[in-house]
Order: structure tokens, then C-alpha cells, then sequence
């Protein structure tokens, strides 16, 4: 059964006739068109993608690549009178609240023919279970990342700039065939490795640092992430500390990740080992959350999860402690949910201890 096949069917559970689709990834997702501006409408019994005129060859080829049973309407502007008459015999059109603006929603409200009433997660919880194809896709560019890694960490020895290492991890991901970063790049070191979400300057890696590499690489539409935490030189007693509690937090989740397992669970198996640790308090955020199409998909794993692990699900696994004044460290993977458990589609090593150069000493 085709994507737009599933969606359909699952129209009478939304309580809708047809989905205006504006959420661009969704629309890669049912149709493969990659371009920036485009509307699908789906109905009960058709698909039409409209666009303008820059896409005109493009969506065709894609749309036919991808298999995708939709037509294509090339209107200037995305005229919303192609979409009127296309759900003209649809009494109740959802909207995908969001990502649809307050304007556009107005827009649409007055002038589609039948009544348009809000949707939420509609495409979403089909593209949560990735099919053989999609699992392909995020492990090689799982396996580009890997090889980006391998390639760049000697690099670490020289005591680059975040900025640098940053720029010779994306370069490198790229020459190995990456589309583009699957994300931008996060290389903190030393007391910005106690902040999550870094973004690399011009501080240099030091001796005696601590530095978080977080990344991932794009490939066909789909991409991986990863982190890896380094220390530069020989790691203090309570550097070491940090790095194995964390490292066994993480294993720890990836060992409870498998089929029937809440995704909560998962993240209570990584806070309870840090907990334990003395570490409870600097692990400030979740544990996880699916891989896809967009970095950031459904589901999440985390206290606050609902959702029940199953084949085809993919998440990260990403235990982090951030300590101010003293550093950070966060290993994290790509799982893959299989019948019987998890599979790791991010394996580069984890081998933290970083030997400066001769001349950096």
C-alpha cells in the first residue's frame, strides 16, 4: 500500500474527507518532492501536489522516482483556486494546524468549498514507523558520519578551534557523500561542554578539556545523529568518572530500548543509573526522540513520553551530564527497534581519551 493509500485510510479516524498537506517533510515524505514551496491536496480518491512554475520539471521527476501515485498542477503563485476546485466535493478538509499560520488558515477557511476543521500529527504517525527503505537510508548516512569521524578526530590532537573541527566534520561528512549536515554541527569544549546545545566559535580545545562532538549526516532525504565526548590528555579522576557514569547510563538505555517497552521506561533506565551516580541533577534533559525525515520526530523518549516502542521506530538513546565550571559529557546512538530488541545504526567508537600532539604540550 502506497504512503498516500495509508493516509487515506486513515481519514474516517481523523473524521476528514481530504488533507490539505503544507508541512514540506510531510510532503517529501508521500510524494518525494524536495522542493521548498508546494501544497498537496489528498482526497479520497487522489493526490494532486501544486507549485509553480520553478518546479515544473522538477516535481514531476521526483513524484514519478518516488512511485507516489499524485498529479502535479503547476499554478503561478500556488493559486488557492487549484486547491478550491480540487476539494471541491470534499465536505470536511483538514488543515495541518501545525503548520499552518493564523493567515493562512483564515485564508483557507473562507475560501475552500467545505468546511475546514484542524488536524494534528495526521502524516506524523505514519512517518514514525520507518519502513525497509527508510531504515536503509538513515543507516548510510549513519555510516557516512562514522567514517566523517574516524577521519576528522586526529584533527582533536592539534587543539583546533570549535569552529574548525566543526567546519573539517561537516567538509568531511560531505566528501564522503552526505548531502549536507544532517544538523548544524555542536563541538563544545571544555566549560561549553556543559551546555547542551553549544554552537561552535572560535574557542580553542585545550589540554585537559572535555569536548562534546554532536552531529549527524544527511543521505537521500533522511539523516543520523550522534555524540561522542572526548577529553584532551590524560582525564582527571572525576573526568573519568563522569565519562563511564555516563557512558553506563547510556548503555543502560539502549539495553532497556526493544519492541513493548515504553519509551518513558527508557529514559527512567538512563536517570536511574545516573541518579546513583550523583549525577541526577545535571541530566537536564530528555533521553531521546525518533530520526527521520526531520531530525526531531516522533517518538519521544523521555519522562514525559507516551509512546510504546515497536518495530520500525527509530531513536536516539543520549544521556548527557553538564556540570558549569567544569564541563559536559553526552554519548548518544541511533537505534533502530527490531523484533527482538535494538540495533545500533551509529557505531563509531567511543573512545574518549584524545593524546594532544608533542608540540601542543
Amino acid at each position: 500500500m502506497s504512503r498516500i493509500a495509508r493516509l487515506q485510510a486513515s481519514f474516517a479516524d481523523a473524521e476528514i474527507g481530504g488533507l490539505l498537506v503544507t508541512n514540506p517533510s510531510n510532503i517529501r515524505y508521500l510524494t518525494g518532492f524536495t522542493g521548498s514551496a508546494g501544497m498537496l491536496f489528498v482526497g479520497a480518491s487522489g493526490a494532486t501536489l501544486v507549485t509553480d512554475s520553478r518546479y515544473a520539471l522538477r516535481a514531476p521527476a521526483e513524484i514519478e522516482a518516488s512511485g507516489a501515485p499524485s498529479d502535479v498542477v503547476i499554478s503561478p503563485g500556488r493559486d488557492l483556486t487549484e486547491l478550491v476546485s480540487l476539494a471541491k466535493t470534499t465536505a470536511r478538509v483538514g488543515l495541518e494546524a501545525d503548520h499552518v499560520s493564523w493567515s493562512q488558515a483564515e485564508r483557507f477557511a473562507t475560501s475552500l468549498p467545505g468546511e475546514a476543521v484542524s488536524t494534528s500529527g495526521v502524516v506524523e504517525a505514519l512517518r514514525e514507523f520507518k519502513d525497509a527503505d527508510e531504515i536503509a537510508a538513515i543507516e548510510r548516512a549513519a555510516a557516512i558520519a562514522d567514517a566523517a569521524l574516524a577521519e576528522v578526530q586526529p584533527l582533536l590532537a592539534d587543539l583546533p578551534t570549535e569552529r574548525r573541527f566543526g567546519a573539517e566534520l561537516d567538509a568531511a561528512m560531505r566528501r564522503l557523500g552526505a548531502d549536507r549536515p544532517g544538523f548544524e554541527t555542536i563541538v563544545a569544549a571544555g566549560n561549553n561542554s556543559a551546555r547542551p546545545h553549544h554552537q561552535p566559535s572560535d574557542t580553542q580545545v585545550g589540554i585537559g578539556d572535555l569536548v562534546v562532538v554532536d552531529f549527524g549526516a544527511e543521505k537521500d532525504g533522511y539523516r543520523s545523529d550522534m555524540t561522542r565526548s572526548f577529553v584532551i590528555g590524560t582525564p582527571t579522576e572525576r573526568q573519568n568518572e563522569i565519562l563511564n557514569a555516563v557512558h553506563e547510563a547510556q548503555q543502560a538505555g539502549v539495553d532497556a530500548a526493544g519492541p513493548g517497552v515504553a519509551t518513558a521506561d527508557v529514559d527512567r533506565a538512563c536517570r536511574d543509573r545516573l541518579g546513583a551516580a550523583g549525577l541526577g541533577e545535571w541530566f537536564t534533559h530528555g533521553t531521546g526522540h525518533g530520526v527521520g525525515i526531520d531530525i526531531h520526530e516522533a517518538p519521544s523518549v523521555s519522562a514525559r513520553g507516551t509512546a510504546t516502542l515497536a518495530p520500525g521506530h527509530i531513536i536516539t538513546v543520549e544521556p548527557g551530564a553538564y556540570i558549569p565550571d567544569f564541563g559536559g559529557v553526552r554519548w548518544e546512538d541511533t537505534l533502530v527497534i527490531t523484533n527482538t530488541g535494538s540495533r545500533p545504526l551509529t557505531n563509531a567508537v567511543k573512545q574518549p581519551v584524545v593524546e594532544p600532539n608533542s608540540a601542543q604540550e
